[in-house]
């Protein structure tokens, strides 16, 4: 879940000027588990199923990409589950299923991996070998987990710190943002390819991603000191502020779902992802959800925050 900063971690705007985002994973899970296959097939179980006898015929370009990277073979079985859909939330899912995928395969392989090695792998499977125009905020939220600044530096280097505020204001944080699903999935494709265009080229969007940046650490401030409040006043802002980085990332029945939200008492809010579909967020005190809720008519989702990453469940070597 991305709060502030979103946009900057494309490579286009990065690479230039350094990006940075805010943000916490959720206790919302895909599980993948990994086993030995008889026949020297592969199976491979998510929303769909295929077996194939060779990897150039696996139709997931995601989990045809970590075979080839990873020289994973035939003779294996790979199923998936996930607590939300798995693609177009907003929520990194994708990403999510990336970082877990490559944590299977290396135990599976014998080998520990680490939180970095598991980000920055999956950056290249979904980035590099699979062409997609992402950034890497996903991929690094859903390896170290907890609730953290993610720095992107013009090297291409990732630094990952944890904000540090008591845990009363951890749990208001949590009691207080209000998540709805807004029933439509999209591809992010389109809007990030075209955002990465537009903030690679044109000042005015230049600027908005550098304000965007600069209330990552207003933010990690005003948390670390205790005003609570000051967060919704912030998500505004950035909301605001991305809603300008190209035509794609809202839409009429989203800025009016927003400002019913906002009119219900909340103090600020966004979409969370790319734009245009997924999960609406809100940050409100508990006694105005309900108002909320009924203002807006969407159905709610309820989250926590997640201290850890991607981890093995169960292991039992071969």
């Amino acid at each position: 879940m991305s709060f502030v900063g979103g946009g900057s971690d494309l490579p286009s705007y990065y690479r230039k000027y350094g990006g940075a985002v805010l943000s916490t994973a959720i206790d919302k899970y895909v599980y993948i588990s990994i086993n030995r296959k008889f026949d020297g097939g592969i199976r491979l179980a998510y929303s769909k199923t295929e077996e194939v006898t060779r990897l150039e015929d696996i139709e997931h370009e995601l989990l045809r990409a970590a075979f080839e990277m990873t020289g994973m073979r035939g003779g294996v079985e790979i199923t998936t589950t996930a607590d939300i859909p798995s693609r177009g939330t907003g929520l990194g899912s994708s990403s999510t299923f990336s970082v877990g995928l490559l944590n299977a395969i290396a135990a599976y392989s014998g080998v520990h991996a680490s939180a970095a090695d598991l980000a920055a792998r999956a950056c290249e499977v979904e980035i590099e070998r699979c062409h997609q125009p992402i950034g890497k905020q996903d991929q690094y939220a859903a390896a170290f987990g907890g609730f953290n600044v993610i720095e992107f530096n013009p090297d291409d280097s990732v630094s990952v710190s944890p904000i540090i505020m008591r845990r009363d204001i951890r749990d208001l944080l949590e009691q207080r943002i209000i998540v709805f699903y807004t029933g439509i999935t999209r591809s992010a494709s389109a809007i990030l390819s075209a955002q990465s265009v537009e903030s690679g080229s044109d000042n005015d969007k230049q600027a908005a991603l550098k304000r965007m940046v600069e209330l990552v650490y207003v933010m990690r401030d005003e948390l670390s000191q205790g005003h609570v409040d000051s967060f919704g006043h912030i998500l505004h802002e950035n909301w605001s502020l991305k809603k300008t980085l190209t035509s794609g990332i809202s839409t009429p029945a989203i800025d009016e779902w927003y400002a019913q939200g906002m009119g219900a008492g909340a103090l600020g809010g966004k979409l969370l992802g790319a734009g245009q579909g997924g999960f609406m967020m809100f940050y409100a005190p508990r006694e105005r959800h309900e108002d909320i809720a009924n203002a807006v008519g969407l159905r709610q989702v309820r989250f926590g925050f997640e201290p850890l990453g991607s981890r093995i469940l169960f292991y039992n070597p071969l």
